[in-house]
Parts: C-alpha cells; sequence; structure tokens
C-alpha cells in the first residue's frame, strides 16, 4: 500500500497534456499506457499523469501514477472555472475543502485554511459548468471554482491513504461560457481541437469568445505551471507525512 511507505513520488493528476506540458519539459515519457489514452511523465520524485475529463478517467491516471511506484502526495491540477468574482482569470486557486456535487460527498485536502472566515470550497461536476452552474454552485456549496476531476482523485487518495491536494488555475470567470465545448470530447476524455476549430470557423459569432478563452487559458496555465514547479520543489524537501 502506497500510504504504509515514508517515501514515494508526488504524482500530479491532469485531464488534458496540454496542461502540463510547459512542467514536463525535460522529464522521461511513459509511452506504454498511451494506447488507452493516458500520457504519463516521470522524474525521480514525481510524476505527472494526463488521461482525459472526468471521473472515469481521473480514475484511469491515479492508477497509472501508482503503478509507477510508491507516492507519497497525490495533486489534482488543472484549469478550472471560477464561481464568483473573488477568483479572476489566470490567479491560481488551493482549498482545504472539496465537494462532490454529484454524491455531496466532502473531503478535506491538505491545504491550509488560512484567515479566511470561510473555507475555500473546490466543487466537482459531470460535466463543463455553465454560468447558471457556476451560480448555483456558488449558492449551494460557497464554491470558489469548479472542475470535473479532483473528488476523484481526493476519493482514491483517500483509498490508499495518501495525502491529497488540488491546485487549479482559473480559465474562465464566473460570467464566462462557450456551450459548444462539451461536444468535443473525444473516447478518451480528450479535447478534439481540430472538430472545434472546423465548428468555430463557421460561426462567426462564437469567434471573441473563442479567442478570450484561448487567452485567458494559456494565462491560467503560466500561473499554475509556476504554482506546481514551487510545489514540487517544496515537496521534494520536505518529510513526507502520508495521511492517517
Amino acid at each position: 500500500m502506497n500510504g504504509d511507505v515514508a517515501v514515494g513520488r508526488t504524482a500530479i493528476i491532469v485531464a488534458l497534456p496540454r496542461e502540463a506540458a510547459a512542467l514536463v519539459r525535460g522529464w522521461t515519457q511513459d509511452r506504454q499506457h498511451q494506447p488507452r489514452g493516458v500520457h504519463v511523465w516521470t522524474r525521480q520524485d514525481a510524476v505527472v499523469v494526463a488521461a482525459g475529463m472526468g471521473a472515469s478517467r481521473a480514475m484511469l491516471a491515479v492508477e497509472a501514477a501508482l503503478a509507477t511506484g510508491p507516492v507519497r502526495l497525490l495533486i489534482s491540477a488543472g484549469l478550472a472555472g471560477g464561481c464568483g468574482p473573488a477568483l479572476p482569470v489566470g490567479s491560481v486557486v488551493e482549498g482545504p475543502e472539496l465537494v462532490d456535487v454529484r454524491t455531496g460527498e466532502r473531503f478535506q485536502t491538505a491545504a491550509r485554511s488560512g484567515h479566511q472566515a470561510q473555507p475555500l470550497v473546490l466543487a466537482t461536476g459531470g460535466d463543463i459548468a455553465s454560468v447558471r452552474e457556476k451560480a448555483r454552485l456558488l449558492a449551494s456549496y460557497h464554491a470558489a471554482a469548479v472542475d470535473m476531476e479532483a473528488a476523484t482523485v481526493a476519493r482514491l487518495a483517500a483509498a490508499h491513504r495518501v495525502t491529497f491536494r488540488a491546485i487549479k488555475g482559473i480559465s474562465d470567470d464566473f460570467e464566462f461560457e462557450l456551450p459548444s465545448l462539451g461536444r468535443f470530447t473525444t473516447h478518451h476524455g480528450l479535447f478534439h481541437t481540430r472538430r472545434f476549430a472546423l465548428h468555430t470557423a463557421v460561426r462567426p459569432h462564437t469567434w471573441a469568445r473563442t479567442v478570450r478563452l484561448g487567452r485567458h487559458s494559456a494565462e491560467a496555465l503560466r500561473a499554475l505551471t509556476e504554482a506546481l514547479r514551487l510545489t514540487l520543489d517544496t515537496s521534494s524537501k520536505a518529510t513526507p507525512h502520508p495521511t492517517a
């Protein structure tokens, strides 16, 4: 069991390979899982896995990460949507509490709550959240941000007695949505960029929002990459303490 060892890698789980591209530059790529749409990169103290969007793909990603050897810290990372005005595009958020909006389950993370009067809550849903859904999550759970994978990673971390964190970069704010995005997911949970580009090319009314999303996603990924590099540097120097 991974929780029974005092040493091990930090495992970072993202949905899409582009969310990890800058971070893993120069790392070793393990291609044995690629036929299943699972991308794995390793270095001595860490492993990064991208297996696609959604709960089932997150399960495959964690499985691949654990297969590389002992893991002492699981991090769900990647892009997320902001649920309220407190989180602007390009910010990085990490909260001490996570809620699975499909089941109502709540998970505690290894993040500190700081001086907030109310803990910062991250929400995990089953689809790309609309503006209306973001507002509902803010009202119902006081959610600061929403993604599609973190709750699954948290659940598996608890099952394997591994410390869990969720670190997200905000790529779209609480007032932004592009309804067509959910239609371009492949069976491996990846985003079909070419099909989306062709769809957008003949719909001029979507051009401005598409450009905005691309610019904001790039901004969020830059900030997220720096946060993850700092986390890895800090984690490699710390004494591991797997959760009980």
